[in-house]
């Protein structure tokens, strides 16, 4: 399939002390068999030298811009300010530690153009934090609506990937005891639109022993105050949701 020449996909990538992982993530967006990206990082107050490095990548690819928060307010409204500044006509995320297979970009495009979608994401494989690949991969549902995802966080964020000419303006709610990033497919999911999984293994993702998803009870407080916070959720449908999410949850980490 040829893509149009104006197709460009806007890969959005906060970063904050990556220093150690960056150059691997930057590393496998360049070796993409689809060439028409450019890749916005916005480092958040970085501590380390995760900003030197950067610059020396974009000497070698202007494809690659970085933006530099003055404040550390968190990766929301780092993914935001990227969001804002993007040229293309698709949004696809990557956080500064992950890492996707070459052909991520080309067959998912692909897969959202001849299908006519709007929100797409795929399967992932674990890998540990120094990089060793394991056994599991997350095999994702075919498609989920806005009560499906209620129930269950499946969609991987290094897997997805939006049009924004069928979903329109979008930003990640600025609730840094919410899960943003799940904010907003839920926001997105809520008008309608239906989000739909390419079986394909195209993404891996970097289990740290600090990450977010390592620390359950965190990462299920976040959840339920995405309900109640964001979506505005009564107690009772929201404890419904959460049981079911729980559920999800278990069977999800009991593999990882």
């Amino acid at each position: 399939m040829r893509f149009a020449t104006q197709t460009v996909v806007s890969i959005i990538t906060p970063t904050y002390n990556a220093a150690r992982f960056i150059t691997e993530t930057i590393q496998s967006v360049k070796e993409q068999t689809f060439s028409s990206w450019e890749m916005i990082i916005v480092d958040d107050c970085s501590l380390d030298n995760t900003v030197d490095i950067v610059k020396i990548e974009i000497e070698k690819d202007s494809r690659i811009r970085l933006i530099e928060l003055k404040n550390n307010s968190g990766p929301a409204n780092a993914r935001n300010r990227a969001i804002t500044s993007a040229k293309g006509n698709f949004l696809a995320f990557l956080d500064s530690d992950d890492l996707w297979q070459p052909q991520k970009l080309e067959r998912q495009l692909m897969f959202m153009e001849k299908n006519n979608l709007a929100f797409s994401y795929t399967d992932y494989r674990i890998m540990t934090e120094v990089g060793e690949k394991t056994d599991i991969v997350f095999q994702v549902p075919e498609k989920m609506d806005y009560k499906d995802l209620l129930k269950n966080t499946i969609i991987g964020t290094l897997t997805v990937m939006l049009d924004k000419r069928k979903i329109g303006k979008v930003q990640m709610p600025l609730y840094r005891d919410c899960s943003e990033d799940y904010g907003l497919w839920l926001s997105i999911l809520s008008k309608g639109i239906q989000a739909y999984g390419l079986n394909e293994e195209l993404a891996i993702y970097r289990k740290c022993e600090n990450s977010l998803s390592s620390n359950k009870l965190k990462s299920a407080r976040k959840t339920w105050n995405t309900y109640r916070k964001v979506e505005k959720i009564n107690i009772p449908y929201s404890l419904w949701c959460f049981v079911n999410y729980s559920l999800n949850a278990l069977k999800k980490h009991s593999r990882a």
